[in-house]
This record gives structure tokens, C-alpha cells and sequence, in this order.
């Protein structure tokens, strides 16, 4: 790079022939080429690698084998039948492996539309007026603001700045904050972490404000030339993929240990020749693994992360969709949370009283601190930023007062940006031949600041009385659920600030309504199990009377403030934190203290969080969740989800479809082991039986796994969630996918899916060996499908309204359609099968409808069982 730290800033505008009002339409179009592609991200895999990735599986690899052996002894034999068997049994491996592929690409693809909602954007002046970007749209001599809470989207020349500080510890490793100052001119070849007119990409903006002009944009960037050298990006499997992946690991060497001991008995016991006891073990091989589950969970999650998304909640990392049904406790902040955000003035106080809003223009002192310590700015006639600032902006033009027309008049020559931790602001402002500091925040802060009090337009001591009045107006305008500004100034005799000495001008009283949804919401989350907990900055009586409002609190003994928070220890704070509803005037030190305190007695704890000191929290919380409209850059990014409308209720939704997904992905799991247990039993006692019988082949157990792992797996994870679902408690995050009784309906089906199997191969026997085996066939294939449509719903099939998923119904035509194609057609002689009568087909509906009855049986005794449970505990 280009040394411009060693430059002015006025020779790098004329270098990049840019202007601190901003690139205008046409230079932006004519620097398109300089993109670079803002972006660092690896190397996609081709569909090509992703395909002969399918085969790189152990159970692939055996059906391989088992194909390559078998066409090999039909052309050495001259026997077509083996010959056709390895062709079918190849050609179903690539229809698996085409399956998998496109269910791959479909969830990336779905995910990666999801990630453009997320896409890292940032503030650009152009053509001298504002505008919010995608960073991958930057060029070279954009003009970039910065704010508290910004991660910088590209290498600056930093052009302006105002106590700007930046963490550069993904670059530099230290984790201290620099200060910058654009007018500094550094020494030609100066180390990076001394460089402090320069701002890099990827690091954050702690405090302050100011203007960079874009220098160096991607792989030229000092954070892309360290990610150059990491092209390739490893996928990283969910918690709940790699349980999946474990158990499916476990369960391959159990069945290849049954898939050998068969093969031995075959060979030295029933006395068959190698090939056909190969080609039995390689079939109670395939019988019993669910090759396609992994590729199942992946689009079943994707879908629902897709429903996230269309409910405006943005999933920023997968594993977040499986916690969400654990969840039960979400602490929130009030504002924008579960308030508006539309900060709107109500009243004001000085003079001793409290008055109409419209007073503000009778005190010019408290109209001047309002406007001019007040970061908002104006763009095309539409006034951005904090939303208190906002509100007293729309008051003042309201008034007469036009912000920016002030600001010209009375210029701003130095301040100190609003910090989390003081909640003061100050600025220094030239007014009339004098200089003069104004400061607002917290009035709680605010006070202890001030010497003297402006009454009747004059300045007097601020007696014990006359404070006590201002403490008593802040409580009365608190208790109406107003969020309390004060404001106050003095004289200075220079350039700095000093935040001593004030004069205590006025209270300002907003008025910040609760969401409409709220109220409903917080019911909701009640009645699930889950505990809302409000955690917010503003006064306590204030955040007591909106959680009044919303039935979140009912008195003073379930708010707990910054101040007794900081005075209990860890352990008496876990002691107490049960009993708390609304913590008022913490700071984000607290929110992380509150997070661990709820973790350690074992809580999945959801938090909110906005700014920039809130990241640590998001990222100590089971799930953190990042606000998509007032949120900064930081807290999106360490956030595992984005609410895109800044709304508690989303939350509650998202809540609720990460129980549906979970509770979907079990129905599948249920599915599809409970099957594939049953062919693995089935297999292996009619072996023990039969030893000297063919039972199913490969082919066979493969194309009954194409169907039943395919469509009707899905079919379950779009299922509508239970009317129950948030009417039970969160799940134990220490209970594993099995649990809940999935694992014990897994055999116990299971084991009548094996027995009507058999009992179907055994009736079959009377008509021939043949007709044994496509009866098994057709059983297993059918028997499946009445499983499904119980298994759909917990409720019993009758309320089970099966055309709510048109993919269930899809699903069934597909795999009725299919079996009908190989039944009544010449196809059936390629999976070795033979032609039925009525009354054969008969006997196979009738076992297969046994499963239906079997598994709403099930529900009963669940049921029962459940209601047993209830009235014991």
C-alpha cells in the first residue's frame, strides 16, 4: 500500500480526486472497476467436487464394491442378471449422490440469500448528501463516516475526527484502543499500530466520530492481504449435524460387525457361496444406515431458517436455530425493543415546575443545549440518529428552530461524545462572542455535575432544596413511563470541556410507547415456559412503569438498579436474579454479569443488544441477538441472529420456530431410524431363519431408502408446528435428540415394522419363494407410508388435516407413484421382483395399515403415560 499516512489529507483527496462532500453518480459509475470485490470470502466448492465428495463415505464405498463385484462376475460368468444388479446398484448410488448434491446447493443457496440480509453496510457521503451501502459497493475515494459501534469496511485516510478511538486488535493483536487524529502526519514507513491518521478493515470504532476516504478496498486492504493466503472455507457442521454424524458413526460399525458375523454364518454355516453371502451382508449394510440423514437435517434447517428470515428474524450461524428451543430466559432492552422507538417530547421542567412541551421555546438556554449537543443529522429532508436526539430535533423544527441553521450559527469547536458508562454528552459551542458547554444525559449523572440552577432566566446556587425539587420532577415524569433527559451548560474561558461546575438548566420528559404486540408477546413467552426479563440504561421507575404496562412487573420488589447490582457479589446475585424482572440504570459490564449469573444455574439465556459495548454480552449469551435497524455493526456481527424489525415479538416467533424445527428434525430422525431398524432386524432374523432363502437384495434395500429417506423425510420438517408447542416448557438442553421418547419409539416401532415384515415374507412363502420376497418389498415400501401420515402429528390422525403440507401429500403421490410404476409394469424385473394378485396386494395393505393403527396406539399409551406423570409430580 501506498504510504497516505505519510500525506495530508488535502494531498490524498487530490490523489484520489475526491472531496469531502463525497464522490458524486458519475465518478462512482466511472470507479465501479476499483471494487475489487470488497469481499474475503474462500473459494466455493464446484458442483463437480461436490459430487465426488458423495462417495467419499464408508457404506458408498462398500455398495461400490458390492457393484464393481457383482458386474464383474456377470461378464466373467456371462450372467446377466449380476451384471444388471451392479448396474442398478451403481445407478442408485449416483441418483443418491445427485440427491445429495442438490440438497446441498438449495440449503447454501438459501443461506447465502439470507446472508445478503445481513450484509455489512455502511454510511457514505455522496454527491454531499448521506447514504447507507453495501460495503461490497464501495470505491476508491468514497467518503465513509464513522460512528461508535462501526466496523470499518475499508483502509481510510482518516480525513476528520472527534475523540475517535479504534480497537485494532484483529490487526495489531493489541487489545487497547487508539486514539486517532486525522490531522496528524506520520512518518514514512511507521509501524501499522502507529499509523493514527489511518483506520483498517475489520476494526471497530469504540468512541467518537469521524470521515475516512476509502484507500485500499479487498485483497489491497492490510486485512485482505493476511486473508489471502485463507482461500479455502471449511464448512462447519451444526451441534446437531455432528450428533447426527456421531451416532450414524457408532451405528456403521455395530452393523458392519452384524453385516460380518452374518456373512460367516452364511459362508460356514448355511454353506452359501461367497458372492451371495457378500451380497447379504452389503444388504443388511445398507438396511440399516440412514445415508441420507445429514443431507436431511441440512435442507430441513435451511427451510426453516428461510421461515426465519420471512418473519424477520435473519439466522446469522445455524447452531442458534437448534438453542432457540431451549431458550428460557430473553433478556431485552426497553428501548426500540419493546418500546417504539419513536421518541416523541411530552413535557418539560425548569423554573421548579413541570410544563407543556411547547415551553421549550420560552427558555432559549434549554433549546440551544437540545439542538446543538445533539449528533442528528439531516438527508434529504429526513432526520437520522439517536432516537432521543431525533425527538428533540422534531420538537425544536416544530418550534421554529431549524437545526442545521443553529449549528451554522453556533459552531461546534469541541465535545465529548455520549459514553455508555458516564450517559453525558458535551459540546463546546462559540455563542455570541462566548464560549459555552453544553451538556445532557441521565439526570442522576447529570446532577453531581451541577453547582448552580437557572431560575427565571437567572443563574442561582443549587441549594438541598432546589435539588430535591429536581429529583422529585424526575421521579413524578418517570412514574408516567417518560424517558428523563437533563440538560445543563456554563461558561468556558477555552477550548477544552470540563463537565464540572454546571449550571443546571431543565429536564426534558419522552415519551417512548410500548409495542402494541407487546403485551400479548410477554403472555406468550409466560405461558411457554420462558422468562422475559427487561434490561435497560433509563431510570428505574421509568422501566418499571412500561413492564406495569406490558404485565411484565407488578411492583418496586422486582427491579433491580445498576447501583445494588454492583453492590452483590457473583454468588448472591445468582441467589437473587430469580426474582428480578426489570434491571434499570445498568451498564453493559452489568448485562454481562446478569448473563453469566443466569448461565450458571444452568439457563439458555437469549440477549438483546444494540451497541458496541453490548458484544460482549451477545457473545457470553446462549444466543446472542442483534437489533437489524438501531444496532451497530459490531453487535450484528457477533450476534447469532439479526431481528430485522428491532421488535421483542419477533423474538418470541423466532422462539417458537426453533422449537417447530427441532421438534421436526426429531420426527424425522424418528422416521427414518425407525425404518431402517426394522430392515436391519428383518434382515438379520430371516437370515438366522432362512439361512438358505435369498431375502432382499442391495438393490432392493436401496431403492426402498430412495424413497422413504427422500421426500417423505422432508415432508416432516415442514410440518406446522403443534397447536401445544408454546403451551410446554423449553427442552433441556442437556437431553440429547433421542430423548423425549424418540429413542424408545424408535424400537418399539421399529420392532413392529419388523414383525409385520416378516409375518408378510412368511404368508408369501405359501405362494413361493418369489412372491415372499416382493411381498416383503411392497410391505416395507407401503407400511412406511401409513407410518408417515402418523407420524405427522403428535394429535391422533384425525385431527391430523393432511392437506395443510401440500409436500406431505407430493410425497406420497411421488412414492405410491413410483412403487405402482415398478409393481404393474416389466421394471419390476429389474429389482428382481415378480407380478402379484389382488389378493396378495390385499394382505400387504392390510399389514401395512396394521402400522397405522400400531402407531396411533403409541400416541395413546404416550398420552396416557404423560397424564400419569402430570398428576405424580
Amino acid at each position: 500500500m501506498k504510504s497516505f499516512y505519510s500525506k495530508s489529507v488535502k494531498q490524498v483527496l487530490l490523489d484520489f480526486d475526491t472531496r469531502e462532500d463525497g464522490l458524486n453518480e458519475r465518478e462512482v459509475i466511472e470507479r465501479e472497476y476499483t471494487r475489487k470485490a470488497n469481499d474475503l470470502e474462500g473459494k466455493k466448492q464446484g458442483l463437480v467436487s461436490r459430487f465426488f465428495d458423495q462417495f467419499f463415505d464408508l457404506m458408498i464405498i462398500i455398495l461400490l464394491v458390492a457393484s464393481l463385484v457383482s458386474i464383474t462376475i456377470g461378464i466373467v460368468g456371462k450372467t446377466t442378471s449380476e451384471i444388471v444388479d451392479g448396474i442398478i446398484i451403481l445407478f442408485i448410488v449416483i441418483m443418491n449422490a445427485v440427491f445429495g448434491v442438490v440438497q446441498e446447493y438449495k440449503a447454501e443457496k438459501s443461506l447465502e440469500a439470507l446472508g445478503k440480509l445481513t450484509q455489512p453496510e455502511c454510511l457514505v457521503r455522496r454527491n454531499g448528501k448521506l447514504e447507507k451501502i453495501s460495503t461490497k459497493n464501495l470505491v476508491l475515494g468514497d467518503i465513509v463516516i464513522l460512528e461508535a459501534g462501526s466496523i470499518l469496511p475499508a483502509d481510510l485516510r482518516l480525513i476528520e475526527t472527534h475523540l475517535l478511538k479504534i480497537n485494532e486488535a484483529s490487526l495489531t493483536g493489541e487489545s487497547c484502543e487508539v486514539e486517532k487524529n486525522a490531522e496528524v502526519i506520520c512518518r514514512e514507513n511507521a509501524p501499522l499500530g502507529e499509523r493514527y491518521n489511518m483506520g483498517y478493515r475489520g476494526s471497530v470504532v469504540t468512541s467518537g466520530r469521524g470521515l475516512g476516504v476509502v484507500v485500499a478496498l479487498g485483497e489491497d486492504s492490510e486485512l485482505g492481504k493476511i486473508a489471502s493466503s485463507i482461500k479455502e472455507t471449511q464448512k462447519e457442521l451444526t451441534p446437531l449435524q455432528k450428533s447426527i454424524k456421531g451416532v450414524s458413526k457408532v451405528l456403521t460399525y455395530i452393523v458392519l460387525a452384524i453385516a460380518l458375523i452374518t456373512f460367516l454364518i452364511e459362508v460356514f454355516v448355511s454353506k452359501l457361496n461367497i458372492l451371495d453371502a457378500f451380497l447379504t451382508a452389503v444388504a443388511i449394510s445398507v438396511a440399516a444406515i440412514p445415508e441420507s440423514m445429514p443431507a436431511v437435517i441440512t435442507i430441513i434447517m435451511s427451510l426453516g431458517v428461510g421461515r426465519l428470515a420471512k418473519k424477520k428474524a435473519v439466522v446469522r450461524k445455524m447452531h442458534s436455530v437448534e438453542t432457540l428451543g431451549c431458550c428460557d430466559v430473553i433478556c431485552s432492552d426497553k428501548t426500540g425493543t419493546i418500546t417504539q422507538n419513536k421518541m416523541a417530547v411530552k413535557s418539560v421542567f425548569f423554573d421548579n415546575k413541570i410544563q407543556d412541551k411547547k415551553a421549550v421555546k420560552d427558555n432559549r438556554l434549554l433549546s440551544l443545549c437540545s439542538l446543538l449537543c445533539n449528533d442528528t443529522m439531516i438527508s434529504g429532508g429526513k432526520i437520522t440518529g439517536d432516537p432521543t436526539e431525533v425527538a428533540l430535533t422534531e420538537l425544536g423544527k416544530k418550534l421554529g428552530f431549524v437545526k442545521e441553521e443553529m449549528q451554522n450559527i453556533y459552531p461546534r469547536l469541541n465535545e465529548i461524545p455520549f459514553d455508555s458508562n458516564r450517559k453525558l454528552m458535551s459540546v463546546l459551542c462559540r455563542v455570541e462572542n462566548e464560549n459555552l458547554i453544553f451538556t445532557k444525559g441521565a439526570p442522576d449523572k447529570l446532577l453531581p455535575c451541577c453547582e448552580k440552577v437557572l431560575i427565571g432566566g437567572k443563574v442561582q446556587p443549587l441549594s438541598k432544596g432546589e435539588r430535591e425539587k429536581i429529583v422529585q420532577a424526575n421521579e413524578e415524569m418517570s412514574k408516567k413511563a417518560l424517558r428523563v433527559i437533563g440538560l445543563a451548560f456554563k461558561v468556558s474561558n477555552g477550548q477544552d470541556i470540563d463537565e464540572s461546575g454546571l449550571v443546571f438548566i431543565g429536564l426534558i420528559g419522552m415519551i417512548d410507547p410500548p409495542r402494541k404486540e407487546i403485551k400479548e408477546a410477554v403472555a406468550k413467552c409466560k405461558k411457554a415456559g420462558m422468562r422475559p426479563i427487561m434490561i435497560t440504561g433509563d431510570y428505574a421507575l421509568t422501566a418499571l412503569a412500561v413492564a406495569k404496562e406490558i404485565g411484565l412487573a407488578q411492583d418496586e420488589s422486582d427491579v433491580m438498579t445498576g447501583v445494588e447490582l454492583e453492590k452483590l457479589s457473583d454468588a448472591q446475585l445468582q441467589e437473587k436474579i430469580n426474582h428480578v424482572s426489570v434491571f434499570a440504570r445498568v451498564s453493559p459490564q452489568d448485562k454481562e454479569r446478569i448473563v453469566m449469573a443466569l448461565k450458571s444455574q444452568g439457563h439458555v439465556v437469549a440477549m438483546t443488544g444494540d451497541g458496541v459495548n453490548d458484544a460482549p454480552s451477545l457473545k457470553r449469551a446462549s444466543i446472542g441477538i442483534g437489533m437489524g435497524q438501531s444496532g451497530t455493526d459490531i453487535a450484528k456481527e457477533v450476534s447469532d441472529i439479526i431481528i430485522t424489525d428491532d421488535n421483542f415479538a419477533t423474538i418470541v416467533v423466532a422462539v417458537e420456530e426453533g422449537r417447530k424445527i427441532y421438534g421436526n428434525i426429531q420426527k424425522t430422525v424418528k422416521f427414518l431410524f425407525s425404518a431402517n431398524f426394522a430392515e436391519l432386524l428383518s434382515m438379520f432374523f430371516l437370515t438366522l431363519i432362512f439361512p438358505h432363502n435369498a431375502f432382499l437384495l442391495p438393490v432392493q434395500i436401496l431403492f426402498i431408502n430412495l424413497i422413504s429417506d427422500s421426500f417423505p423425510a422432508i415432508a416432516l420438517g415442514v410440518e406446522e408446528p403443534e397447536t401445544s408447542l408454546m403451551e410446554e416448557k423449553p427442552r433441556s438442553q442437556k437431553k440429547g435428540l433421542f430423548s423425549q421418547g424418540v429413542g424408545l419409539s424408535i424400537v418399539v416401532l421399529g420392532l413392529v415394522q419388523t414383525a409385520l415384515m416378516i409375518l408378510s415374507y412368511v404368508i408369501g412363502l405359501n405362494f413361493g419363494q418369489d412372491v415372499a420376497v416382493t411381498m416383503a418389498f411392497y410391505t416395507l415400501n407401503i407400511l412406511q407410508m401409513f407410518y408417515l401420515a402418523s407420524m405427522r402429528t403428535n394429535a391422533y390422525i384425525f385431527k391430523s388435516k393432511p392437506f395443510k403440507n401440500k409436500f406431505f401429500l407430493l410425497s406420497l403421490a411421488f412414492c405410491f407413484g413410483l412403487t405402482g410404476l415398478f409393481a404393474f409394469t416389466p421394471l419390476r424385473s429389474l429389482l428382481g421382483l415378480t407380478k402379484l394378485t389382488g389378493g396378495q396386494w390385499g394382505i400387504i395393505f392390510g399389514l401395512s395399515m396394521i402400522m397405522l393403527v400400531a402407531s396411533e396406539f403409541y400416541k395413546f399409551c404416550e398420552k396416557m403415560y404423560g397424564k400419569i406423570k402430570k398428576r405424580k409430580s
